[in-house]
This record gives structure tokens, C-alpha cells and sequence, in this order.
């Protein structure tokens, strides 16, 4: 049996997980489901894709993700399922996926039309459900949908690269421990600067390396009581290898995070300006 994952804006203090969770084991008793995360700040699709993104990838091929951000069925705002990576994903139509599509294309999507069969104002539990659990007993998505070539796009929020030696980016993302997640890949970092001299403009800081791991900031040869590093800013490419910017040993709840420390929110913006390459 598959397994089930959820994603959502929720929260814990309703009643809406429970209501799915129950409405899946109605209809799949032996299934496993496994939350993502229910503390999505509510109808943020890039926050989602980040959070998706990072962790789809450990499950099992053929796990079936329920996306339940932006949710509600519009105009403008239809629901796909679709197959990308080996898994199934049963989500709004409103870009969340064309973020976390950006290297890889599905290999098939289709529009979700079982709505005329269904009465509902809570799509997820109605309607994301019933195909979710379609997919786990081994059915397939053209008898829940119809074709479809591609998936709503967004863009607005992708990084820029406005000469050979500057790349602008935002923060997508602040986790936890107060860590802001951007837009900028490893891989466009080393594509843009091939190796060049650089700095990371982060309002009125900056930032001059890029570290490999939170601990590469200690010099461990000193004494203990002499390293001084705790609440030291810092930069690094995270395991999902976006550029971060981070705050040693943070605490949102004492010291507080890079957040709060270096005034970056959801969207602010970052730059990185390498030094100018010499022409022959």
C-alpha cells in the first residue's frame, strides 16, 4: 500500500486534519500517512514548494502527496493530479508545482473532473481524498481527469540575473531556528561566478563566504570559552542546496534568528554581486 502524505496551511487547532485523516482510513484502512507539515502560513505557495520539495524525495517511489494550500476550486484555480519523479501529487492548479517541477517535467497531468460526483466546500477532504486513494488502489489518473500539457506557472518570485556579475534573489522561506532560505541555487551561485570574489548584500549587511555546514564558522582550536561564535551571521547552501543565511546557534524564542536579527522576511530581497570578470 502507498503511502499518504499531507501538506497543508491547517493548523493543529481545527478540526480539518483529523476530518482527512479519518476520510482516508475510511476508505483505506491499512494505508500509511505521514504529515509534511499543517504550519504552512496560510495560502503561501512558495513556502509550500520549498517544504515539498525538500522532503517528497525521501519517501518511497509511488507515494501519492496531497498538496492542500490555495485550495478552494475557482476559475482560476483548478485541480490537477499528476505523476513527477515517480510520485503522485493531488493539488491545486495555482503554481505550487511548477515550482517544484523547475528540473524535472511531469510525466503526465491531468485536471481532476470527478467534481460534478462530489458535493463540497472542503475540496481536500472531498474531493483530493477520493483521488489520492483512487491512485493507491492502482488506479490511474485519466479516469479522474483529463489530459493536460502543463501546469499553471510561477515565476515572479525566481531569482534574477541582471548582468554576468549579479544575481538578485528573495527569501522564500524562514525555518524554525529564525534560517532564511532564498531562491538561489548552488548551482546558478557557481554558474554566475565561476569562481570570483563576491559579496552578499543583505540590507545594511554583508556577507563575504559561503560556508559548508553551520559548524565550519568555529574555529575549533581555540578554547571553548574564547570561540565567541554564538549569534555570528553567516551564509551556507542548506541540504536542499538554496543559499541560506543563518544566525550560529539561534533561538527565535531567546536570541532570536537571523529573522529578526537581520530584518529579512518572506520576500525581502538579497543580492550578490561578484567581482567583475577582466576581459581580454
Amino acid at each position: 500500500m502507498a503511502f499518504i502524505t499531507l501538506t497543508t496551511d491547517f493548523g493543529r487547532k481545527d478540526h480539518s486534519v483529523s476530518a482527512v485523516k479519518g476520510a482516508i482510513y475510511n476508505l483505506l484502512p491499512e494505508t500509511t500517512i505521514v504529515d509534511i507539515s499543517h504550519e504552512i502560513s496560510p495560502f503561501n505557495i512558495t513556502e509550500t514548494a520549498y517544504i515539498l520539495k525538500n522532503a517528497y524525495k525521501s519517501f518511497p517511489k509511488g507515494s501519492i502527496h496531497i498538496v492542500g494550500v490555495d485550495s478552494e476550486m475557482t476559475p482560476e484555480n483548478k485541480h490537477i493530479a499528476l505523476l513527477l519523479d515517480d510520485h503522485y501529487f493531488v493539488c491545486p492548479n495555482n503554481g505550487i508545482m511548477s515550482l517544484i517541477a523547475s528540473e524535472i517535467n511531469p510525466t503526465k497531468i491531468v485536471e481532476i473532473n470527478i467534481h460534478d460526483r462530489v458535493e463540497t466546500s472542503f475540496s481536500v477532504l472531498d474531493v483530493f481524498v477520493n483521488v489520492a486513494c483512487h491512485i493507491a488502489r492502482g488506479g490511474t489518473l485519466e479516469v479522474i481527469g483529463r489530459p493536460l500539457t502543463e501546469i499553471k506557472k510561477m515565476v515572479e518570485l525566481q531569482p534574477q540575473t541582471i548582468s554576468e556579475s549579479k544575481i538578485i534573489g528573495s527569501v522564500i522561506y524562514i525555518d524554525n531556528y529564525g534560517n532564511v532560505i532564498t531562491n538561489v541555487t548552488r548551482e546558478l551561485f557557481h554558474s554566475v561566478g565561476k569562481g570570483r570574489d563576491y559579496v552578499i548584500s543583505l540590507g545594511r549587511y554583508t556577507l563575504k563566504k559561503v560556508h559548508n555546514k553551520y559548524s565550519d564558522i568555529v574555529n575549533f582550536d581555540l578554547p571553548d570559552n574564547q570561540r565567541n561564535v554564538a549569534g555570528n551571521k553567516m551564509a551556507l547552501f542548506n541540504s536542499g542546496d538554496f543559499l541560506e543565511i543563518a544566525v550560529y546557534k539561534s533561538n527565535l524564542q531567546t536570541v532570536g534568528g537571523a529573522s529578526t536579527l537581520l530584518g529579512l522576511d518572506y520576500r525581502s530581497s538579497i543580492s550578490i554581486e561578484f567581482k567583475k570578470p577582466t576581459h581580454p
